[in-house]
């Protein structure tokens, strides 16, 4: 499921392009920022369908093994471990995985895409991961567990082919891929012999996640003006324009959010975009935005403009 840290990001990002766009539309921004998040449940199923392409490459080649001229003892009588792999097979048979996919469309189909999972096969099969499972003559759901895992975080999670994929299809989802690769192994841990076997959804609550995420984006935009001014004044008057903009639009997300929602910690939102502004700001941005932040809450609290509601979120 989608953490609020990653909906935070995709509302920087957002804010980011319409700040720095000549259209002002809002509404627009608005869409493309749900659509965005929507479409990062699109990267969790294609990794989860990833699974059985390669289950299918490797049947293919066991059957061309087999009918060689000349076939080997190995070539006849091939080791199944991944292709009887529990994981695997779980996936493989899920109805609910299938109906999703279907309605969203989401396939390997075509062959370039069988093509390109012919060439990641052939990269797995010669990875050292891939060979210590193969030949460690353990067996058993924990053991095909353990397989899958270390298979995904080892070598699908890292493989070129499909990074270079998923750029084409969306270039936002190369900030999204840790997060959905945390969903997939968080499913395969989920999973178990006895069921049912679920797959995760993109939101915990989809009502109150889409309500903050948009609420977020639009008082942001609203109250820019008034939290410019508060930042200008904060940083002892220097000009806005010396100021890192992606600064300027966390400090600006950070200050609506302790105004608009009184149900967050003032601690929890300073430390998401002290966090948040160690991956997408300067090398020093988190100290400066740290100490700016630390005076606005102080500022804010003065003129009664924080409210927190509930034991403990006053912290």
């Amino acid at each position: 499921m989608v953490n609020r840290r990653h909906l935070r990001i995709k509302v920087l990002q957002a804010l980011y392009a319409y700040f720095q766009s000549d259209e002002e539309n809002y509404r627009k921004t608005e869409t493309e920022l749900l659509n965005s998040v929507e479409k990062m449940y699109d990267l969790y199923l294609y990794l989860l369908l990833t699974f059985g392409e390669l289950k299918q490459i490797a049947l293919i080649r066991a059957e061309e093994a087999k009918n060689k001229i000349r076939p080997t003892e190995e070539d006849l009588n091939p080791n199944m471990k991944f292709m009887d792999n529990a994981i695997v097979r779980i996936l493989e048979e899920s109805a609910e995985l299938r109906s999703i996919a279907e309605q969203r469309k989401i396939n390997w189909m075509g062959d370039v895409n069988r093509e390109m999972f012919r060439k990641m096969f052939l990269v797995i099969k010669d990875s050292e991961t891939y060979f210590t499972f193969m030949n460690n003559e353990l067996s058993g759901f924990e053991e095909d567990r353990a397989f899958a895992l270390a298979l995904f975080k080892e070598e699908i999670a890292n493989s070129r082919l499909l990074y270079n994929f998923f750029e084409e299809k969306s270039i936002s989802w190369l900030d999204d891929i840790d997060l959905m690769c945390s969903m997939v192994l968080k499913t395969i841990k989920g999973f178990s012999e006895e069921g049912p076997n679920r797959i995760l959804e993109l939101y915990r609550d989809a009502i109150d996640e889409k309500q903050f995420i948009v609420t977020l984006l639009r008082k942001s935009i609203m109250n820019e003006d008034e939290n410019a001014k508060l930042i200008e004044k904060l940083t002892d008057n220097w000009e806005l324009e010396r100021i890192a903009k992606m600064d300027v639009i966390l400090m600006n997300m950070a200050i609506t959010e302790l105004q608009e929602f009184a149900s967050i910690p003032k601690k929890v939102t300073l430390n998401e975009y002290i966090e948040i502004s160690k991956y997408y700001s300067t090398p020093k941005s988190n100290m400066f935005i740290n100490g700016i932040l630390d005076k606005a809450i102080v500022h804010l609290e003065k003129e009664g403009k924080i409210r927190k509601a509930g034991r403990g979120l006053m912290q």
